[in-house]
């Protein structure tokens, strides 16, 4: 058996099939290189020469270039067939709960839980687990500020499983809104002003319920009014019954004063 160093470009051409075929993530031109003692110019130009054969042989699987590296995909005319296939076996496929957190942490990374809240309406803490344990999200630092909030990225197995070398590949949120209304809705809450707004909206809440205790409060002055005047009146009609009983008294005195 002859040396890796000694391979020629067809054992060459074998060898990296070989490699990808046993690897679980996609693997670089230059480990492809040190692995098979090759040269990396070398290993890169054997790279795209096989994934054009396979685009043009219309095989069932394609080369693709994704996440820093080189990785074999089934082909996309094949995803129905391998979808049934796939998900009669696969217990760990997403949820639509699961997509829509991932789409979030994905577009607006680094993100809080409060902020996927935020754009999702609802609390989303055993979603953000779940995909965690499945590999697709991670820990990416912690907010500034008091709560130090965790703050959540993808990962790479995210871009290898949805096909994506970067980030840049996903596709533009404006796709998937029907109008212009649905886009600025988008926009702004993976802008960040989701939670401003609602904050916004938590003040604008609390100076309508004080506004509403005010004029409760000066409804019961109103009520309580009249309740004075009445006291009021009472007293009044008291001095003047005390000043009659005064005056009798004085004039039953000069009568008796007279006799």
């Amino acid at each position: 058996m002859r040396d890796l160093d000694r391979l020629g470009s067809d054992e060459l051409r074998g060898a990296i099939e070989a490699l990808l075929l046993v690897s679980s993530e996609a693997v670089s031109a230059l480990d492809l290189a040190h692995a098979l003692d090759a040269s990396p110019v070398e290993v890169s130009g054997v790279l795209a020469d096989l994934s054009a054969e396979y685009a043009d042989a219309n095989r069932g699987f394609q080369l693709r270039e994704v996440a820093g590296g080189w990785r074999l995909f089934t082909h996309p005319a094949y995803h129905e067939q391998v979808e049934r296939y796939v998900l009669s076996w696969d217990t760990r496929r997403l949820s639509q709960a699961a997509l829509e957190t991932l789409s979030v942490i994905a577009y607006h990374q680094p993100c809080s839980r409060e902020e996927v809240k935020a754009v999702r309406g609802v609390n989303s803490d055993g979603v953000i687990a779940s995909l965690r344990e499945k590999g697709l999200v991670r820990e990416a630092g912690r907010a500034c500020g008091r709560t130090g909030a965790i703050l959540y990225g993808t990962t790479q197995a995210f871009l290898e499983r949805f096909g994506l070398r970067s980030l840049r590949d996903l596709p533009p949120l404006e796709d998937f809104a029907p109008d212009e209304e649905s886009r600025q809705f988008i926009r702004e809450r993976l802008s960040g002003r989701a939670i401003s707004s609602t904050l916004e909206e938590a003040a604008a809440d609390i100076e309508d319920e004080r506004e509403l205790l005010g004029s409760y409060g000066g409804a019961e002055a109103e009520v309580a009014a009249p309740e004075e005047s009445a006291e009021a009146l009472d007293d009044d009609l008291d001095a003047a019954s005390g000043e009659a009983r005064q005056s009798a008294w004085a004039d039953d005195w000069e009568d008796d004063s007279d006799d």
